[in-house]
C-alpha cells in the first residue's frame, strides 16, 4: 500500500504546498536562515490550518494519532525551511505525541489544546556535555523538596530552548547505581529562575537555534513531573516508548523533505545550464547522478511511510524507524552533496538554496541519534529477535 499517497495525504500535500509557496518564498527562507530567526506569525498561519491537532487524540480537540500525515508536514515544510518544520516538530512531536502517550490527565487536559492550537513548543533537553547516545548516564539531577522539584545540571545541542514554552528535560532523579530505573521526565518553564540559554553557533538548521542549557538551582512544581506523580524515576519508559522511535521517522521526515528540494533544485538547473551547447542534462555523467538521486529519494520515502504506518498502529518499530533513519539521513546528504556538484560553483554561494540543503543534510546524519548508533541497534536488535 501507498500510505504517502492516500485522497487524504494527497490533500494534504496539496494544501501545504500552496502554504509554503504563498507564505515560504524561498527568499524569506533564506532571510531566516540568514539572521538564524524564528518566523513566528507563519508558524501561527501554519497552525490554523489544523494540522497541529495530527497527533492529538479527539477528546482532546485533536484530530487522532495519525503519524503518517505527521511527516507529510514535516517533509513538506522541509522542502523550503527547517525554520517552520522544527518548530512543528517541536510542537506536535515533542508536545504532542509525548502529551498523549504519557503525560498526567492532568497534563493532557491542560496542554493538548495548546498543541492543537499551537500555542506550546516542547525542545528536548536530553544530550548533555559528556553524554550523547548513553542517555541513561545523565548527570542533570533532580531532587524532591517538598512540593517543589529543584533541578541543577546543564543541558547542550537543546534546540529551540529559546522559542519553547517548556524544555523536555532528562534528569536523574533516583540513585547512580539504578540505571534505567532512576531518570525521569520534567518540564522546565524556558523563563525559569536560574535557567540560562546561551545560542551554539552551528552551521545550519537554522531558525530554532542550537543552544546550551544551565540549570542552576531551578525549581519546578510537583505538578511538572513528566506523567505526574507516576512518572517520578519512568524517565526511560518514556523516553524508549514515545521518544526515540517517532523522533528517528521526524529526522527521517526532515531528511525526505531537505532531500526533494536538493533533487527538484538540480532537475530543474541541469535542463535550463547550457554547455557546449545543449542542456547539462543531455550528458550522461549528469543523467546518472540524477538517476541515483531519484532512487535514493524513492526508496527513502517507501521506508519513512512504511515506518510510519506501523508507529501509527502502535507496532513494534524499533528495527524499521532505525533502518529508515539511518538510510534517509544519509540518502539526504549524498543528494545535498550531488546537487552541489550538479550546479557546481552556483552550489557553493549564499544566494543559491543548494548551499543551504548542504548545510542542513550534513547535521541529519548526526541528530536523532547518528547513523553509528542506528547501525548498532539495527544489529542487536535484529540479533535480539525484535
Amino acid at each position: 500500500m501507498d500510505y504517502a499517497n492516500t485522497p487524504e495525504t494527497t490533500q494534504l500535500r496539496d494544501m501545504l504546498r500552496r502554504f509554503v509557496e504563498k507564505e515560504m518564498p524561498r527568499e524569506a527562507a533564506q532571510r531566516w536562515d540568514a539572521e538564524n530567526v524564528f518566523p513566528r506569525d507563519v508558524f501561527e498561519r501554519l497552525a490554523a490550518l489544523g494540522v497541529m491537532a495530527l497527533t492529538v487524540p479527539e477528546e482532546y480537540g485533536g484530530a487522532g494519532r495519525d503519524i503518517v500525515s505527521t511527516m507529510v508536514v514535516i517533509e513538506e515544510l522541509s522542502r523550503r525551511s527547517l525554520a517552520v518544520a522544527v518548530p512543528f516538530i517541536m510542537s506536535a512531536c515533542y508536545a504532542g505525541m509525548n502529551l498523549a502517550e504519557f503525560g498526567s490527565e492532568a497534563q493532557k487536559r491542560e496542554l493538548l489544546p495548546r498543541v492543537v492550537d499551537g500555542s506550546l513548543m516542547f525542545a528536548y533537553g536530553w544530550t548533555e556535555p559528556d553524554v550523547g547516545a548513553d542517555l541513561a548516564s545523565v548527570k542533570t539531577r533532580a531532587e524532591r523538596v517538598g512540593d517543589k522539584v529543584v533541578v541543577n545540571g546543564s543541558k547542550r545541542f537543546c534546540s529551540g530552548a529559546e522559542i519553547c514554552d517548556f524544555i523536555f528535560a532528562l534528569v536523574r532523579s533516583g540513585p547512580e547505581g539504578e540505571r534505567y530505573r532512576n531518570l525521569s521526565m520534567v518540564l522546565i518553564p524556558k523563563d525559569a529562575p536560574g535557567v540560562t540559554i546561551t545560542r551554539i553557533n552551528s552551521m545550519g538548521m537554522k531558525g530554532a537555534a542550537t543552544t546550551d542549557v544551565v540549570l542552576d538551582n531551578v525549581e519546578i512544581p510537583a505538578a511538572h513531573i513528566f506523567g505526574g506523580e507516576a512518572g517520578w524515576n519512568r524517565g526511560w519508559e518514556m523516553l524508549v516508548g514515545a521518544g526515540l522511535d517517532v523522533e528517528k521517522l521526524e529526522v527521517a521526515a526532515v531528511a525526505v523533505g531537505v532531500a526533494t528540494g536538493a533533487f527538484e533544485d538540480a532537475w530543474t538547473y541541469a535542463h535550463e545550464r547550457q554547455q557546449f551547447g545543449k542542456p547539462i542534462a543531455h550528458y550522461q555523467s549528469i543523467q546518472h547522478k540524477l538517476a541515483d538521486m531519484k532512487t535514493q529519494l524513492h526508496a527513502s520515502k517507501l521506508m519513512l511511510y512504511h515506518a510510519s504506518e506501523m508507529a501509527t498502529r502502535h507496532e513494534r518499530c524499533a528495527v524499521e524507524t532505525s533502518m529508515t533513519k539511518l538510510f534517509a539521513a544519509e540518502a539526504a546528504k549524498n543528494i545535498a552533496l550531488e546537487c552541489q556538484t550538479i550546479f557546481g560553483a552556483y552550489g557553493y554561494v549564499k544566494e543559491v538554496d543548494t548551499e543551504r540543503y548542504v548545510r542542513d543534510a550534513l547535521l541529519i546524519p548526526i541528530m536523532g541519534g547518528s547513523s553509528a548508533i542506528q547501525r548498532n541497534n539495527i544489529y542487536k536488535w535484529t540479533n535480539a529477535g525484535l
